[in-house]
């Protein structure tokens, strides 16, 4: 296959969104209209029927929320399409930002009677650091909505982006009707359908025909006109360079759940948003006609219960990835060969004999792989620092059966290695590790996932250390008001129970750093 023309046709995008405004919903909707499957679950689903396809760990389809990030595929119009779904939690956030490391653009789902929220908020900041461009879907329009023209203001002001309306709604809740394609000067009508399980009806009319307004009713008919007037006059018209700049985001409405303005969405999505981008590398940026190099962005232990092996997920960078090739690990100047490769669906795998920069490659990984890595042809070549959020809780864990101690320590390094949590080990004698989160939820997947995959029940002790700091410098002599322990790698770690026990070991030690994360890693 022609490099160049397998880049050109590839677009890998993430999908962020605050909770429940309908992220998962959303990517369900996008593998049914692009043919990876034929019918969509539900995440609101009843007990007989199937939850949504990216979310497939036992606690995610019990509790109706994405907990880990999933990567999928499906080709649609000549296009290959690599789809990233991230967890909306913000307990879960860094799993998130990693993701979006992986990703050429995103689509930003907001739910239309709430706007935007404080999740969307820091997810949207890092797509824009990123300079990624952003799509907007404003979703659940067969809801009652906020007023179109405020919610478009809100996103201009809160976000600090312009906004371009590419479809617009038909009014919202019991009198939704449909949208207009401002573009194509057509209106689609809506019909509801029960769950979206399957590909919606859609009546296409065009503005000016004299049955619309039967169709839709006089008020809405005339309403529609006098909007169209307002976006049309008022609204900025869609700029593709200030989209791709990420100064711009294309606005399109519809219902995920009922289907409704998805299959717009899509054909739009494949000719906006941009392939594969050169890589930024402490080396300078990497073209994607390159030759290969790919790196890191997710571990992710047991997906499939047949496996129960470790899968690092693998974005190609540049070149062309061919199983079996052999390639440097750049981290430890290793030579590997990367012969286990499987392509990914959600925890649904298959081998993969080629791949091009955008795809995603899921890699057994014996131990050997770290988030961030770099696999490459070239052995000089290295990312810039992925980000790491700093814990904020603390518990100490136990596993209540001695005798499952083995399989205790290796669920716990497993898990901390995907970053679930993060693992600190005492330097005082103590065998039980403390385990460090954003955000309490964390623990409870932490408790979930010892259990189900390693048959380890664990029983977890609050802490009463608040604040976590990286020493850098003599460490022999601080002792008061702290704790010290060891990170996973070794690395010198201070916890403390206030600011105030914090300040006073800063006094105490001038010639030792307190680092909210090592050196080697970027802060979030």
């Amino acid at each position: 296959m022609d490099l160049k023309h397998e880049i050109q046709r590839r677009r890998t995008f993430a999908i962020i969104s605050h909770p429940d405004a309908g992220k998962t919903t959303m990517t369900e909707k996008l593998l049914l209209y692009g043919g990876a499957i034929q019918q969509a679950g539900s995440v609101t689903a009843k007990q007989n029927q199937a939850h949504a396809r990216s979310d497939w760990m036992s606690m995610e389809q019990q509790r109706g929320i994405s907990i880990s990030s999933s990567a999928m595929v499906f080709e649609y119009d000549g296009y290959h399409v690599n789809l990233l779904d991230t967890p909306g939690h913000q307990d879960f956030s860094e799993d998130t930002y990693r993701t979006l490391m992986a990703a050429d653009s995103a689509l930003m789902m907001l739910d239309a009677a709430r706007g935007v929220q404080a999740q969307t908020e820091k997810l949207f900041a890092v797509c824009k650091n990123r300079g990624i461009p952003i799509l907007t879907f404003m979703n659940k329009l067969d809801r009652p909505a906020m007023d179109f023209f405020e919610l478009l203001e809100q996103v201009e002001s809160t976000l600090k982006i312009k906004v371009a309306p590419l479809t617009w709604p038909i009014g919202s809740g019991p009198d939704f009707k449909g949208i207009f394609d401002l573009q194509r000067r057509q209106v689609l009508l809506f019909e509801r359908v029960e769950h979206g399980r399957e590909r919606a009806p859609v009546q296409v009319r065009d503005l000016e025909d004299e049955a619309l307004a039967d169709l839709i009713g006089a008020d809405a008919h005339r309403q529609l006109r006098e909007e169209l007037e307002l976006v049309e006059g008022a609204l900025e018209p869609f700029d593709q360079e200030a989209f791709l700049r990420g100064e711009m985001t294309p606005v399109f409405w519809g219902s995920a759940m009922n289907n409704f303005g998805v299959e717009n969405f899509l054909e739009r999505f494949v000719t906006l948003t941009p392939p594969p981008a050169p890589l930024e590398t402490t080396a300078g940026p990497l073209d994607p006609e390159a030759p290969f190099t790919g790196f890191i962005f997710k571990l992710q232990a047991n997906m499939s219960k047949a496996h129960r092996d470790r899968t690092a997920y693998m974005r190609v960078a540049s070149g062309r990835f061919e199983r079996g090739m052999e390639v440097v690990h750049t981290r430890t100047g290793r030579s590997l060969r990367l012969s286990r490769a499987h392509s990914l669906f959600a925890q649904d795998r298959e081998s993969v004999e080629e791949a091009f920069p955008g795809d995603i490659v899921g890699l057994v990984n014996p131990g050997v792989f770290r988030i961030g890595d770099v696999v490459s042809v070239n052995p000089k070549l290295r990312l810039h620092d992925f980000p790491r959020f700093t814990p904020e809780s603390f518990m100490t864990a136990y596993a209540k059966d001695v005798s499952k101690r083995k399989a205790f320590r290796k669920g716990v390094e497993q898990l901390a290695e995907e970053g679930v949590v993060q693992v600190f080990y005492p330097t005082d004698g103590a065998r039980d590790p403390l385990l460090g989160a954003v955000g309490h939820l964390q623990f409870e997947v932490f408790e979930h996932r010892m259990l189900e995959e390693y048959g380890v029940a664990v029983e977890l002790m609050s802490s009463s250390f608040k604040l976590v700091r990286w020493l850098a410098g003599p460490t022999d002599k601080v002792e008061r008001f702290a704790r010290q322990v060891e990170d996973d790698q070794g690395r010198p770690v201070m916890l403390f129970r206030s600011v105030w026990d914090l300040e006073y070991a800063v006094e105490q030690n001038p010639d030792l750093e307190f680092l909210p994360q090592p050196k080697d890693l970027t802060v979030v």
